[in-house]
């Protein structure tokens, strides 16, 4: 990564922490969704963003009501851990997580030399995000994270992330048209919210774009990046009680996850 690369991000997290919130007025019906985001669109500049960066980023975009369905609709994290594991991982994942442990030896040598977390962390979160990178979402990210950033539930979060994603698009990480994602606006093979991506996304592979969608090298860079920012102790292990696994709860704050995350891990450091 080179400087003015470091200094973007940075300025980008800047904007994101210092700048006030917009003012234009959140809602909960398709309705004034075109007022909100012409007023939005006026406003984004106060964050740094650029006049062309935005009407690129926000051309044609539209309320989704599917969006808001989704968001009221959250179940799974009030599974229990047996419940939640066992809908969520089986041997098979187990077994592609050792397969791909080896296949990208090389490449998990690096990460872990650079910033400390070993495969089976990694290749857990990839596992249980998008399939190791089998499905990472089709929907516009932009679009979802307008809709929600419209929605009074969370307006204030989902307006954060929504000016991150266009500085994604301003620093020239990705087009408008390549951000698919999750339905809440995450991106890429590990899930990253924007603002994350703004913060520790790496281009690992060298291409000069970091690019958590097609390239599985700057995403498993990338969520080791965060890990390590958040407290990781090279070495240690990922167990309840430990301070690696405190460093699981930052990445997912459902106790169920971080659990599942840590098990899952050790089942793929286990010889086959």
């Amino acid at each position: 990564m080179n400087l003015k690369r470091v200094l973007a991000a940075g300025l980008a997290a800047v904007f994101l922490s210092a700048a006030p919130a917009l003012s234009a007025g959140c809602g909960n019906g398709a309705s004034g969704f075109p007022a909100w985001l012409a007023q939005f669109k006026a406003e984004a500049p106060r964050y740094g963003l650029k006049p062309s960066a935005v009407e690129r980023a926000l051309s044609g975009v539209s309320y989704n009501s599917k969006v808001i369905k989704l968001d009221r609709s959250q179940r799974s994290f009030k599974l229990s851990f047996e419940q939640f594991y066992r809908k969520r991982v089986n041997n098979a994942m187990i077994n592609r997580g050792r397969q791909l442990q080896q296949r990208y030896a090389g490449i998990f040598r690096r990460i872990e030399k650079r910033y400390g977390v070993p495969a089976p962390v990694l290749l857990s979160i990839w596992g249980l995000e998008t399939n190791y990178g089998g499905f990472s979402g089709n929907m516009s990210v932009l679009r979802s994270l307008a809709t929600l950033a419209y929605d009074c539930r969370r307006s204030r979060f989902f307006t954060e992330e929504l000016v991150a994603a266009i500085q994604i698009v301003q620093r020239g990480d990705m087009r408008p048209e390549e951000m698919r994602g999750a339905w809440a606006g995450e991106i890429g093979q590990t899930q990253f919210l924007a603002s994350n991506y703004i913060k520790y996304a790496v281009d690992f592979d060298g291409n000069g774009r970091r690019d958590l969608i097609r390239s599985s090298p700057d995403a498993l860079a990338s969520t080791a990046n965060y890990l390590k920012a958040h407290g990781w102790r090279r070495g240690q292990g990922w167990g309840p009680g430990t301070a690696n696994y405190n460093v699981l709860k930052q990445w997912n704050k459902a106790t169920v996850y971080q659990k599942t995350i840590g098990v899952m891990a050790s089942k793929i450091a286990e010889q086959g």
